[in-house]
Parts: structure tokens; sequence; C-alpha cells
């Protein structure tokens, strides 16, 4: 059920000079991604009702601290008719499944799952099989736009660069960095401890980028959160750009 794609990311990677500037004299505590190596964006598709994500969910726990990787959970609420509603499941967060499993051609969404960077996927029970799309994922990709927080952090600056399919997706990614530990009282894993980390909380589509520089306003949010940006190919693709920071 497993089929891993990478694809590497052609094009210049800049930021234009007017957006720079503006950006050099709106200085936020957010560092802008570099060219070269990228972080690994590691997705987990879990839920609180699912009995078999425990593994999964205690192996992406361990990856959040793994230098050049960061490690997502997603938590979904399809399995709440089971008896348990996930304490951290947004009907959002089902759909950004729903999308990539489309794009993989998969007939169904299943937990525990696993995306890397947008470009493969395998069973979260499987550590191996991750832990060898993280490697792959790892090899030198090609020239990436510039992204850059600025004005204090609300907003976010895209460089310019190829677009894949003549556009991308911006997305806005909010996660709790910390360690929590949920007390299952019904359904499959009724009196079980599900614990997780990096919980998302908040996502938001910023806007589409076209390969020209452009520039989105950030909503509102938890300043407790981490703030992850995500240039994405649309409906599902392949991760092409990282930025990650705290406001």
């Amino acid at each position: 059920m497993q089929r891993a794609v990478f694809l590497f990311l052609a094009g210049a990677a800049v930021l234009a000079a007017p957006m720079a500037a503006q950006a050099k004299h709106s200085p936020s505590r957010h560092v802008s991604a570099k060219h070269g190596a990228a972080p690994v964006v590691v997705e987990l598709f879990t839920a609180q009702g699912c009995a078999s994500c425990g593994k999964a969910n205690a192996f992406v726990a361990g990856l959040a601290d793994r230098p050049g990787v960061i490690a997502l959970t997603w938590s979904v609420d399809y399995w709440d008719y089971l008896g348990w509603k996930d304490t951290f499941a947004q009907p959002d967060f089902a759909d950004r499944q729903r999308a990539f499993d489309h794009h993989f051609g998969l007939r169904d969404v299943y937990t525990p799952q696993v995306i890397v960077d947008g470009a493969a996927q395998a069973s979260g029970a499987r550590p191996d099989a991750v832990e060898a799309l993280i490697r792959q994922a790892k090899r030198p990709p090609g020239h990436q736009p510039s992204l850059r927080f600025y004005h204090g952090g609300e907003r976010v600056a895209v460089g310019a660069g190829s677009a894949v399919y003549g556009s991308a997706e911006v997305w806005l990614v909010r996660y709790d960095p910390r360690s929590q530990e949920v007390e299952v009282k019904d359904g499959d894993n009724r009196g079980h401890t599900v614990t997780v980390r990096n919980v998302v909380r908040q996502t938001a589509r910023l806007g589409v980028w076209r390969g020209k520089p452009a520039q989105f306003v950030l909503p509102e949010g938890d300043e407790t959160l981490h703030t992850l940006i995500l240039l994405q190919a649309p409906k599902g693709g392949r991760i092409l750009a990282v930025l990650q920071g705290k406001p």
C-alpha cells in the first residue's frame, strides 16, 4: 500500500530586492529558510481512538528531537464513532490526509499513517519504512524559494522561484511542542493513556504562490504554539519549502 514518490524542485531561490529590504527593516525573532538541505517534514495522522497507533505516536515523538526533522502529529476524527471523541481532532486535519491519499492514489485513509515531505507515505506502525523515507528525503534538494517572516512575525514573504504546476499553496501550521498525555475513557483504547507530541492545533491556507515574490498575512494564534509555514504543491502535493519559528 506504500507508494514512494520523490521529486526534486528546480528553480531560483531569491527574494526580490524590495521585499528583502522591507524584511530587513522589520526585524522579527523568526529565522528565514536557507538554501541547501531543508528540514524533512514528517506528518503522522493518528487518533486517540486508534488501538494500533501507540507505537507510531511514540516513534514520531522521538523524531521531534532529531536535528533536521520537523515532526507533526495530526489527530483525525473519523474514529470518533468507536466511542471516544479525539480531544485534538479537527475536520480540516482529516481533509489534509485525504488530499495526500488522493494524490498517492490510495482508496481510503487510515491510521497510523506517516507522510514524509508530502512526497511519500508509509504505515506509522513500520518505523523502518518511515526511516527509509526520511533518509531518501535528506538527499541534497534543488534550490527552493526563500521564505521569511517579517513585520514582527505578522506576515510571511515568499521569494521568486519555479512554481510547480503553475502554482503552489502556502500553509500555516501551528503546533504544541509539548508531550501530552490523554486518558481515554471509552472506545477501543478505554483505560489506556495516549501520549502524543507536536500536536497540530491550528492550520490555515494562506493563499497561492505563482513563482513571483508574494506576501501573506498570518492569522492570530496562541503564542505558546510553534509556527510553521509550508510551501506545498497543490492538492496534497510535495512540500517545496519550509519555514519554522516561534512568535
